[in-house]
Order: structure tokens, then sequence, then C-alpha cells
């Protein structure tokens, strides 16, 4: 006898009825490393969060297998499984996507026939009070679950018990996870109707009726976020925009500071998504630590490391910077640190005994090993860049590996920002390789940008393609000044396009590594109508912000 035991993903899934036959309903929880086996068996285009069903399925030793045709990925996902022909018992239940009476009665239907196939699957027969006992059960333990303060809202498209102990884990308030599989909670039982016949008839609606709709149902009022949740967390699948709508709806009607992260279920790239977690839990100063000095700080440090280069400023208590350096990060990050740490001091004179405070910032930032604090470069870039130019309201910020733009108030904190995707197109590593293409240095590169004669269009920002378009270029004898051009005003064009979807406004200044390419500041402040200043500390506005931060700003 096959065991009586079955995986599901979708919230819509009968669990009440199937407690009615003892069974024991597992949610499938993805999170692979790879996409391996799916991408073998599946098409490429198939959103991560299929190809993580059916990675999952494969590597779990599944048996029995729930869906849900609730959007085209998980019909394609059943086919895919199908074929393969590992499960034991593989259902795609039908969804109506409306609420009504005849929907109700469609997939009472479907909710019967489906007990049918489980009953001779598993050789159990239907309990209709265990089932309606599981429902009330359900509903109670919904209840207690709930969370009536300040707390942050994960919702949008489902992404498993590793983006949520991810996001729970970068907050110090209590998260619900508002997700498309999460929040389930039925309306309460209707009396009087413990026999099996009549059970389906009350069942399906209350089912299809759940307090918290997934979106793709035609009536979704109930997704509204509660009044409590002082941040929203809107989390969009790789490959699939459905819920970006939702996304663009509460920006565009709800005041709650909200934040847009995309992943494809899968652990990569964690590192982008704890910045973006963690520059937002600052903004809403609900940081699971917070930075804090013991005493007075008569001496304090700021340490950005970053991607390509590790920067490090010493000041004191009255804001002077004292030390100061800019080194290659290289394969160490905790050395490279430490060495720029050790120069900067060497500079303003003082030992590192003589610190009362070090900040760490970049992705290195809780890696180094050598700070009392660390916090994002979202936050120190908004400081530093408010202590280089106060009329500052928009910071754009190139750095090695991502391109960030920041919206800041009149006293420096962080309003709102954008930074783009885990690919490295429009960054300083997309002009290193154009540098390395051309057979210049980016010093040689920026110089010689500026004088251009003739535009040149580079249609591609991915870096592999773009280094075709410029090998092309060069065979055809374009000139150099030229491409260059194009390569500056491709990445400025995409910065541009950040800012204006973050609703950047000025006076603009840019930080960063970039910064230092005049060409691309022309051409970026052509973009966006309006001169962009870069001040002579641009590469060290992160460490500065971080020094800032340590002396208590």
């Amino acid at each position: 006898m096959p065991e009586n035991k079955f995986y599901y993903v979708c919230k819509y899934t009968p669990l009440e009825m199937l407690s009615g036959f003892g069974a024991e309903a597992v949610r499938l929880d993805v999170a692979p490393a790879n996409f391996d086996c799916a991408d073998e068996c599946s098409h490429p285009n198939l959103c991560g969060y299929g190809k993580s069903v059916i990675e999952a399925v494969a590597a779990q030793n599944i048996r029995a297998l729930i869906l849900t045709d609730c959007c085209d990925v998980m019909r394609r996902v059943y086919d895919v499984l199908k074929a393969r022909g590992t499960l034991d018992f593989l259902e795609l239940l039908p969804l109506p996507h409306k609420r009504g009476s005849t929907e109700s009665k469609l997939f009472a239907d479907a909710l019967e026939r489906l007990a049918q196939r489980w009953a001779a699957y598993s050789g159990q027969s239907f309990d209709s009070a265990v089932a309606l006992s599981a429902w009330e059960n359900g509903r109670a333990e919904a209840v207690q679950a709930q969370i009536n303060g300040p707390h942050i809202s994960l919702t949008g498209a489902h992404g498993g018990k590793l983006l949520y102990d991810t996001v729970t884990s970068r907050f110090r308030l209590p998260v619900t996870d508002d997700t498309c599989t999460g929040r389930r909670e039925l309306p309460p039982c209707a009396s009087g109707k413990s026999d099996a016949a009549a059970f389906y008839s009350v069942y399906a609606p209350a089912l299809l009726g759940q307090a918290r709709p997934c979106l793709r149902m035609l009536d979704c009022q109930g997704r509204a976020t509660d009044e409590t949740a002082v941040g929203v967390i809107c989390h969009t699948v790789k490959f699939c925009d459905y819920y970006s709508f939702e996304y663009r709806n509460l920006k565009a009607n709800k005041e709650v500071p909200l934040l847009k992260i995309e992943t494809d279920c899968t652990p990569q790239s964690a590192g982008q998504l704890h910045t973006r977690l963690d520059a937002f839990a600052e903004t809403l100063h609900a940081v699971s630590e917070k930075v804090a000095s013991s005493g007075p700080v008569h001496y304090a440090a700021g340490v950005d490391s970053g991607s390509t280069s590790t920067d490090a400023v010493v000041m004191d208590a009255q804001r002077h910077i004292l030390g100061s350096v800019i080194l290659p990060t290289g394969a160490g990050a905790a050395h490279g640190a430490e060495q720029a740490l050790t120069q900067a001091l060497a500079q303003a004179g003082l030992s590192r005994d003589e610190l009362d405070a070090v900040v760490t910032t970049g992705y290195g930032r809780e890696t180094i090993g050598l700070s009392d604090s660390s916090v994002t470069e979202i936050t120190c870039h908004a400081k530093g860049a408010h202590f280089l130019r106060s009329s500052a309201r928009t910071v754009i910020d190139i750095g090695g590996q991502d391109s960030k733009v920041i919206r800041i108030d009149e006293n420096g904190n962080v309003r709102n920002f954008i930074m783009n995707d885990k690919c490295a197109a429009g960054t300083g590593r997309f002009l290193d390789m154009m540098a390395r293409t051309l057979g210049l240095t980016l010093g040689e590169m920026s110089a010689l940008g500026l004088q251009w004669k003739n535009e040149v269009n580079i249609s591609s920002m991915c870096t592999v393609f773009a280094e075709s378009e410029v090998v092309s270029l060069v065979a055809d004898n374009t000139s150099t000044a030229d491409i260059i051009h194009g390569l500056n005003r491709a990445v400025a064009g995409k910065t541009a396009a950040l800012a204006k979807r973050l609703g950047g406004e000025p006076e603009y200044i840019m930080t960063g590594g970039v910064a230092q390419n005049q060409g691309v500041v022309l051409a970026l402040g052509e973009k966006l109508g309006c001169e962009v200043y870069v001040p002579a500390e641009a590469q060290l506005c992160g460490a500065i912000g971080a020094a800032l931060i340590a002396l208590g700003d």
C-alpha cells in the first residue's frame, strides 16, 4: 500500500478534504542550487519557480504531488512531470478563477473526482467529520498566527522558506508571509454539513473564498495589505511578470514604504538580496541590530569593501577627514580591508587602538570582521553624498558590479532607492571589459572617449553581446573614440532609466568609481536633462558615509 502522504504547492489545494482520508500534507519547498534536471526536460524560459518544482520532485524522491492549474507554468510543469513518469500520483486540479455559484459547483465536482482518485490510490476511505475538524483547526491556527501590531508584509509570488527566513533574519520586526502560497485562511465552516455528500458543496466555495485570494483570481480585492504593516516587500519571480502588476498597483495607491525584489527561487545572488533588504530595513529603522557606541567617539573609520576596490576613511569628531585610501579589493576581502584601514590610519597619524568605532559597508561588510557594525552601501552613500553636497537629492552610484539610484531628503536620509538586476550591464565591470576589448586602461578609455566625433550606437547592454559589437566596429575601422562614446551613452541610458523609474530629481550627485569617467558623466547629464555633480571624493563616498555613521550621524 502506498504511503498516505502528498506534496502540494498552492493554497487552493484541498488540504482539509484530504485530511479526511488521514493523508499527510507537505508543502513543497523549493530552493534548488541549479536547474540541471529542469533544463534537460523543460523549456528554457520556464519561470524559476516552475523549474524549482521539477528539481524538487527529482531530488526529494516524491511519490505523490497535487498541482493546481493557476497559471500556464503549472500546466507545463504537470506536462513535464507526467511525461517523466516518476510519480505514482500526479493531479492537476482545475481551479476556477471566479468565486460565483457556478464556479463553486464546477470546483466541487473537481474536488469529488480528486477524492475518488485519492481513495483508489491510498486505499483509505473519506471521513467528513475529520475533514470538518481539520477545517476548524486550520482556521484557529490562522487566526492565532495573525500579527496585529507593526510588521513587515512579504507579498507577491511564492518565495518559500528560504526567502521568508532570509527576510525575517534582516528585520527586527515580525514578518507575515502574504505571498501567493502564504496566509491560507478559509471562511468559517457551515454547520450541519457533516455528511460526505454535502461536504463538497460547502467546502468548494469556502476554498475559493479565502480571505487573501491569489492574484490570479478575477476578484482579488482581499489582497490589500494590513494597515499595521509598516513596510511591504513585493517578491516577483524572474520570467514571470504577473506579480509586477501588484507591485505597480501598490506603488501607485499605497503610501507605506515598498520594496520590490526579484529571485529565481535559488540561493544565487544572496549578496544583492541582502543589500536590498538591509537598506530597506535601515530606511524603516527596523534593522536587526542597531549601530551603537559604548561611549564618546573621538576618532572613527569607515571601510567600504566593494567588488573592485576597498576604500577606507578616518575622521575625527569634527567630521574632518584625517586619512583616506583606495586599494584594489583583490582575492581576500578581509586582508584588503585591513590593509586599507592600516594605511588610512597611518596617513591620519593614528594607531588602531585610538579608533573608537569602525563601520563597514559594501558587499564584504559582514565578512571582513574588523568593525563594530555594518551598514549597507545604500545608507552610507546617502550619508556620504549629503556630507559632500547638502543640496543633493538624488545619488547615482555606479559601482563595480551594480548600479544604484538613491533619493535622499534634506538630512541625507534615504527616501527610496533602486538597484539594477544581477547582470553586469551598465556597471564598472561592463566598462572594464570593454576597455580590455579595446586594449586600453580605464583611464585611457575615459580620456579618449571625450575626443569622439561621430555618434555610434551600442545596441546591446549584455557584456558578451556588447563585446561582439565592439569587435565588429573595430573591424569596420570605426574610430575608437566614437566606440567609447557609444559605450558611455549606453551606460548613461541604462542608469538614467533607473533614475526615472525611481522618480529622481535634481540636484544629482554621482559617486563610485565610474564617476571618474567624464564621458559617462556628461552623457548621463544629457540623458537626465541637467548637470550631474561629481565631488572630488566620489569614490570615497561610501567609506565617508560609514565613518559618519560610526561618529553617530
